[in-house]
């Protein structure tokens, strides 16, 4: 019963960020280099700085929390960013990224997801990390959606269901 569960709960987390992830690739696909590092209104973030600030995320909370990879994260650098990388390169680092969570996931122990570490100075067990990673890529993902729509008005193409 515990590996039935185990696997439905896997499943259901690995189906929640390549959900996400695939409206992000949408988006991307559909803007230029220069629209991805573009901030419309005045001191918001670029859908770049969001692209990085993902990657780095999902690294640390997932991948070196569920696999004893020593953090080395640099968020503030992730908003910094300013036009640092064409959109096939933000991408695919994401892409590699969300595979490594993907395997982090399937591959973490029981005791390493029921564990308490400190990350981010917080509490969080291994499984309490992977959540909130999650519900963060996919409140970002909703941004990056909206932000794409801003800057592409009429001509934004809609994604079929996921």
């Amino acid at each position: 019963m515990a590996e039935d569960l185990r696997s439905a709960l896997n499943h259901a987390i690995c189906d929640e960020i390549d959900a996400a992830l695939s409206r992000i690739v949408h988006c991307l696909n559909q803007l230029s280099d220069a629209q991805v590092w573009s901030r419309p209104p005045a001191g918001t973030n670029a859908i770049g700085n969001l692209i990085l600030h993902l990657t780095g995320n999902v690294q640390q909370l997932i991948v070196n929390n569920l696999t004893s990879v020593p953090d080395t994260r640099d968020r503030p650098a992730e908003f910094a960013a300013r036009d640092v990388a064409p959109k096939d390169e933000l991408l695919g680092a994401l892409i590699v990224t969300v595979k490594r969570a993907r395997d982090a996931i399937l591959g973490a122990r029981d005791d390493r997801l029921t564990e308490h570490r400190v990350v981010n100075n917080f509490n969080w067990t291994g499984i309490q990390a992977v959540v909130r990673s999650i519900s963060h890529f996919r409140g970002h993902t909703q941004e990056i959606i909206h932000m794409t729509r801003t800057i592409l008005g009429d001509g934004y193409r809609f994604a079929g269901p996921r």
